[in-house]
């Protein structure tokens, strides 16, 4: 950004300039699990605003250790590294009052200037320009990282101190809409459980079923393979990110391009009537399926999503909504969750073997057929809601890169007579 770009009546800072940095909190894997809540590299990431409620982790401190890493109200954080340059330096402001402190792979960011406003920069810091100069400092092949000296150096231009409240003001109204429209997307996933479990794992309906391993329903289980991707490619050739599956759905918009290099090396794409499973995630997030709903040319699985197909052969084909249903469902995604292994308590693997051994109580095809149509009818209602959650986001994004560069203001208030 130069001089130049700045609009009238703004002026122009270095993040230096804006604020004072420090590192992270590094400990001994035994200090992890309980104590002070603990902002790790995930939770800046995925929020541009956080409070004590939004932060799972704990870690045991000193006294001193805690009072010199403790995050307070209007710090910002940056994750100093991700996996993609994308994602590198993300910036969340602290907006609780709790105690709190930050790890190693955290930058704390404290003011030290009454120039910006603390609910301004948690959109001025994502602002696009601004970001497009944060990723082009991070460095990295494998992993994307960036230094305290480079984010130093990363220009941001500030409207008076009263406009940013006005402009801040503006865009949380549409993050209260975006909030109460994922509320009511939450709300209707739980009816939509309640209708999953008087449809699929009612003990009556059970017990009259067959159990069938997975190994009769499916034919098989084929990964993709891992491949180099960036946000900044511009190949329509893409890999799937492990959060394209959710709850029994699958989003193929979560791909990222992948770099000119690796496309020769992709395989497997998703085609209409399959199961995307994953089995390589978090405890919590490991077995997630996604039911696709066409194929899909250009996209491509990673390694650690498996593809799942209906087994051929026999009268009848399975129908692979309503398994979508049953392995999303309470009791059939812990049956799932229970097969992974692993001793790391951040990343868990599901062996292929005990997967296909897996046993489901399998109603007949036609009612296979019912459960399914009666499921999606509710699934329309969420897919309504998320349509208006996407246009109410496309709104902010617009907002956003029209009052945080200048070229639209917000009309004058009128003084109180």
């Amino acid at each position: 950004m130069n001089h130049a770009a700045v609009p009238s009546g703004w002026k122009a800072f270095t993040l230096g300039e804006l604020f004072e940095f420090s590192n992270g909190v590094n400990a001994d894997k035994s200090a992890y699990g309980d104590g002070i809540p603990f902002i790790n590299v995930l939770e800046v990431i995925e929020n541009e605003a956080l409070t004590e409620g939004d932060v799972p982790g704990r870690i045991k401190l000193a006294p001193s250790l805690a009072a010199r890493y403790r995050v307070q109200y209007g710090d910002v954080l940056l994750n100093r590294t991700s996996e993609t340059q994308g994602e590198v330096a993300l910036a969340s402001v602290y907006l609780g009052n709790s105690p709190v402190v930050f790890g190693g792979f955290v930058f704390r960011a404290r003011l030290k200037t009454s120039s910006l406003d603390v609910k301004y920069s948690k959109y001025a810091l994502r602002e696009h320009r601004v970001r497009e100069q944060i990723i082009a400092r991070g460095q990295g092949g494998i992993r994307a990282n960036v230094g305290q000296r480079d984010l130093k150096t990363v220009r941001v231009s500030l409207p008076p101190i009263e406009d940013q409240r006005s402009i801040a003001e503006s865009l949380s109204d549409v993050d209260e809409l975006v909030k109460c429209l994922q509320n009511l997307i939450s709300k209707k996933q739980a009816i939509k459980q309640g209708l999953l479990q008087r449809l699929l794992v009612n003990k009556d309906r059970l017990s009259s079923w067959p159990e069938k391993r997975l190994s009769e329903l499916l034919d098989g289980l084929q990964a993709g393979v891992s491949v180099r991707s960036s946000e900044r490619a511009f190949h329509r050739v893409a890999v799937l990110k492990t959060s394209a599956v959710s709850n029994g759905r699958f989003d193929p918009t979560e791909a990222k391009p992948v770099l000119p290099a690796d496309i020769g090396r992709v395989r497997c794409s998703p085609v209409a009537g399959s199961l995307i499973i994953s089995r390589m995630n978090t405890p919590a997030l490991v077995g997630e399926v996604g039911y696709v709903e066409h194929d899909c040319s250009n996209l491509y699985l990673p390694d650690r999503l498996w593809l799942a197909r209906p087994r051929r052969g026999g009268a009848r084909r399975t129908n692979m909504r309503w398994l979508s249903y049953y392995l999303s469902s309470e009791v059939g995604s812990r049956a799932v969750r229970e097969l992974a292994t692993g001793t790391s308590g951040s990343m868990k693997n599901i062996p292929k073997e005990r997967l296909l051994a897996l046993e489901v109580p399998t109603p007949p095809t036609r009612e296979q057929d019912k459960i399914a149509e009666a499921v999606r009818d509710a699934e329309h209602e969420i897919d309504l809601l998320r349509g208006r959650l996407s246009k109410a986001r496309a709104v902010k994004q617009g907002m956003m890169q029209q009052l945080l560069t200048g070229r639209t203001c917000l009309p004058a208030r009128e003084s109180a007579v």
